[in-house]
């Protein structure tokens, strides 16, 4: 066991993101996201939703300040309503990172990318269109 590290985070995530560099992106994934077949690496984190797993893991992962948004959103498909879990998003975001723009990805251009993500973290998440991927920034502490 090791102090400061939230308790959700598994030995297997803090491996992930400790061998994370600069620029690489990992994927956070709802529950009817598909993980497991696009994934380069996979992160079980079943039981857990996006939210919680967002908050921890902003805890010890610094976003990129090098791009415009750091933070990507899978778009909804046309007549879907904007998620309200986005604006939990937005909170978690700022208060790891000041205020950060969020950016939104086609839905198939975000699977396409999700599939050179670094890892993907398959959850237990309900929300609809929850999916999110970071971008790591550069550790300067």
């Amino acid at each position: 066991m090791l102090k400061g590290i939230p308790n959700i985070i598994s030995p297997e995530l803090l491996k992930i993101l400790d061998e994370m560099g600069h620029g690489d992106e990992i994927v956070i994934g709802d529950g009817n996201f598909p993980a497991a077949s696009n994934a380069q690496r996979l992160i079980r984190c079943d039981g857990h939703n996006v939210p919680e797993l967002l908050d921890a893991i902003l805890k010890l992962f610094p976003l990129d300040t090098y791009v415009e948004s750091p933070v990507m959103l899978m778009q909804t498909t046309k007549g879907d309503p904007t998620p309200t879990i986005w604006a939990e998003y937005q909170s978690i975001v700022d208060k790891h990172n000041g205020e950060t723009k969020m950016s939104e990805i086609e839905r198939f251009a975000f699977y396409d990318r999700a599939k050179t993500a670094y890892a993907i973290i398959a959850t237990s998440e309900m929300a609809l269109y929850a999916n999110v991927i970071l971008k790591k920034g550069v550790v300067t502490d």
